[in-house]
């Protein structure tokens, strides 16, 4: 199976894009979906967080005041780590059950918001990581969801920075566009890459292309990703290649080299 680890700050869209996925034939494995599951009421995580935030954590109706938790977390690191040590754990071990059911075939994408802040990146063929700038993302928190720009900023500042999620892609999804124009870059990026790859890997094919396209990602002992690179017909699994791939609202791919910061390559 290609696993693909998809990940982006507050605000990004990642939502849209893991539906989008889903929506194409993807398996999802939602870590926010998880992280709720395991602090539904009666749960020994519940437990573990009134043990450890107090009791007026929880409303009248005995479930998790996300709001009031979220105020203390986002101000407080040590807290928040805390928290963190309660939820991580139940998490992995519910995503990993899932995970082993998944066919050998299938496209597994795993939603994860802090992937790049647990260091979980060498665990897939691919990281995806849906990028907009900063001020986009402010205004979406504060239009859109009705933030301040102060509670903004704060929750972003409690997340890795952009320049460390884009350290850690091996694509990255562009997302200041319109939902249309995201929504259709997603289809292009399943269609044109991560089908092609998926086949390349589960038939171990070893296309010969340039190696200027593989872009596969190696974790800090210099081993590489099992099967990390391009997606694609150059899809090689295992392949250590060179640069993270862009893919820009509205463009299309064909490996069209530009020079970015972070030798990030533009596919367009």
């Amino acid at each position: 199976m290609l696993k693909i680890g998809l990940t982006g700050g507050i605000a990004s869209g990642k939502s849209l894009v893991s539906a989008r996925l889903r929506e194409l034939g993807a398996v999802l494995i939602d870590a926010d979906a998880l992280a709720r599951e395991v602090v539904e009421p009666g749960t020994p995580g519940l437990a573990d967080v009134v043990a450890e935030f107090g009791k007026d954590i929880v409303d009248a109706e005995g479930r998790l005041d996300r709001a009031r938790l979220g105020a203390i977390v986002f101000a407080e690191p040590d807290r928040r780590e805390a928290l963190n040590a309660i939820i991580h754990p139940r998490v992995r071990e519910k995503a990993a059950a899932m995970l082993a059911t998944a066919k050998p075939g299938d496209i597994v994408v795993q939603d994860i918001p802090l992937l790049v802040e647990t260091g979980q990146g060498s665990s897939f063929h691919l990281v995806l990581v849906v990028d907009a700038p900063d001020e986009e993302r402010i205004r979406r928190m504060t239009e859109i969801r009705g933030m301040t720009a102060e509670d903004a900023v704060s929750r972003m500042a409690a997340q890795a920075s952009r320049e460390e999620r884009l350290a850690a892609a091996d694509i990255v999804l562009e997302n200041s566009g319109t939902v249309e124009e995201v929504t259709e870059l997603v289809e292009t990026l399943w269609e044109e890459r991560l089908v092609p790859f998926a086949r390349n890997l589960a038939a171990a094919v070893r296309p010969h292309e340039p190696a200027d396209l593989y872009c596969g990602r190696q974790t800090p002992t210099g081993r590489p990703r099992p099967g990390g690179c391009l997606p694609g017909s150059g899809g090689i699994p295992g392949g250590v290649g060179r640069r993270p791939h862009r893919f820009d609202v509205g463009t299309r791919p064909s490996c069209k080299r530009h020079h970015r910061p972070a030798g990030q390559c533009v596919l367009a």
